[in-house]
C-alpha cells in the first residue's frame, strides 16, 4: 500500500481542482511584473515579483513624468520599492508570511512634486515549483 501524496490527500479534502492560475501565467499576462536581477542585488535570494497596480503606482516613470513633475527614473524607483521591502524583513522578524511596510514615493499623477507615503504588502509564499516567492502588493489587493 503505498503512502498518499499531499495533493491526494488535499484533493480528498477540497475535491477536484477545477481552475488554476499559475504565477508564470500572472507574469506572461502582467497581472504580476517580475523584479528582475535587481531583485537579488537588493539582497533577495528567490524570485520577487509586484503586482502590475503596485508597478504602476511606484515603480512605473517615463520621460513624460519627467517633464511633467519631477526627474526620477524607473530603475531607482525599483530599487526603493525592493529595498525598502528588504529592510522590513529585516527589521521585523515573523513567523507570519504577510508583512506591511511603508515608504516615501513620487506619485505619478501628472503634477505631483514631493514624495508621499504609501504602504505596501509583502507576501512570502510558494511559487509553481514549490520555491520560495515574494509578491510585493498594495494593501487593498489579496
Amino acid at each position: 500500500m503505498s503512502k498518499p501524496t499531499h495533493e491526494q490527500n488535499v484533493e480528498s479534502y477540497f475535491g477536484e481542482v477545477i481552475s488554476t492560475y499559475t504565477r508564470a501565467q500572472a507574469l506572461e499576462d502582467g497581472v504580476l511584473v517580475d523584479a528582475g536581477p535587481m531583485a537579488e542585488e537588493a539582497g533577495f535570494t528567490g524570485p520577487v515579483a509586484l503586482t502590475s497596480a503596485v508597478w504602476e503606482d511606484c515603480v512605473a516613470w517615463t520621460d513624460t513624468d519627467n517633464q511633467r513633475q519631477v526627474y526620477q527614473n524607473q530603475s531607482g524607483r525599483l530599487w526603493d520599492v525592493l529595498s525598502m521591502a528588504g529592510f522590513a524583513i529585516r527589521a521585523n522578524p515573523s513567523t507570519s508570511n504577510q508583512l506591511l511596510y511603508e515608504f516615501y514615493r513620487v506619485p505619478r499623477d501628472g503634477h505631483s512634486t514631493k514624495a508621499q507615503l504609501v504602504q505596501l504588502k509583502l507576501i512570502i509564499g510558494l511559487g509553481d515549483h514549490d520555491e520560495i516567492v515574494l509578491t510585493i502588493l498594495s494593501v487593498t489587493e489579496d
